[in-house]
């Protein structure tokens, strides 16, 4: 089986690795990742006994995917040292944030089909959301290749590249938002009394379950909230209270703050990423 190659190790890189491994998608054997760190790629192969390199160039050699998953400011050096490596045959899938198709395929000496994503970190439990846009030399069996290795850690969408900072904002940036909100909620419950264990479990069950709803039932969540909250009722009186504190209007504005900060990003501020 052709191998995959994967261009750094850090969260998102091993997010991806430990799901497709986890789906069979690809053997370790088959597997090559790279990093700066000697020390962080022994973790790897110790954890997921894949192939481990310091050395982009060597990996990156006859690799049907090429994964780079490295931070936006170390994304021109590690194109160089591949540029002349990569070729026509080989999918360069990128998930390197803010970074564009036109930015890698500049750096590159062929006309290499590259394919951007944007996933996020529930691709380790298999429930990962990416959206996906198109290179100018990407054809569609390399989006199709793209989407292969993408569906086995979760759902993919197809979007035109102006609208993957809206997918930053949204579901890249999005576990982050969901852990917030689960922070407060499983305080609430300790300062209700409850343990800060049974009020976890409480929490999780609960937002799992109601996003299981929304998806599996093909739930408006309208819907959702409606079958929940009862004229008169508790869910009405807490309703009431998060809307008069402004909770949908700071969503908002939340997320369009993620896709301001991700085009600040593309225009080379590359301080912080996610």
């Amino acid at each position: 089986m052709a191998k995959l190659a994967v261009l750094g190790g850090g969260k998102m890189g091993q997010a991806l690795l430990g799901g497709l491994l986890a789906s069979g998608w690809r053997k370790a054997e088959d597997v090559v990742v790279t990093g700066r760190r000697s020390e962080r790629l022994e973790e790897l192969a110790t954890a997921y006994g894949v192939q481990t390199s310091t050395d982009n160039a060597a990996a990156v050699a006859g690799a049907e995917v090429i994964v780079i998953a490295v931070k936006p400011q170390d994304v021109e050096a590690l194109l160089s040292e591949i540029s002349s490596q990569v070729t026509p045959d080989q999918t360069l899938l990128s998930f390197v944030a803010a970074i564009s198709t036109a930015f890698i395929e500049s750096r590159l000496e062929y006309e290499v089909p590259v394919v951007r994503a944007m996933p996020n970190t529930p691709s380790v439990v298999h429930e990962g959301m990416a959206g996906i846009s198109s290179g100018r030399f990407a054809q569609p069996k390399n989006m199709d290749l793209a989407r292969d290795v993408l569906n086995h850690v979760g759902r993919v969408v197809t979007v035109d590249e102006e609208y993957l900072d809206a997918v930053t904002a949204i579901s890249g940036s999005g576990p982050a938002y969901f852990a917030l909100l689960a922070e407060a909620m499983i305080e609430a419950g300790i300062l209700l009394g409850l343990s800060r264990e049974i009020s976890t479990d409480l929490v999780v069950q609960t937002m799992l379950g109601s996003a299981k709803m929304l998806r599996d039932e093909h739930m408006h969540p309208v819907e959702l909230r409606e079958m929940v909250t009862s004229p008169g009722g508790t869910t009405t009186r807490a309703i009431r209270v998060l809307e008069q504190s402004g909770v949908r209007a700071a969503f908002l504005n939340a997320i369009q703050a993620a896709m301001e900060r991700s085009k600040e990003l593309a225009q080379g501020d590359s301080s912080s990423t996610l």
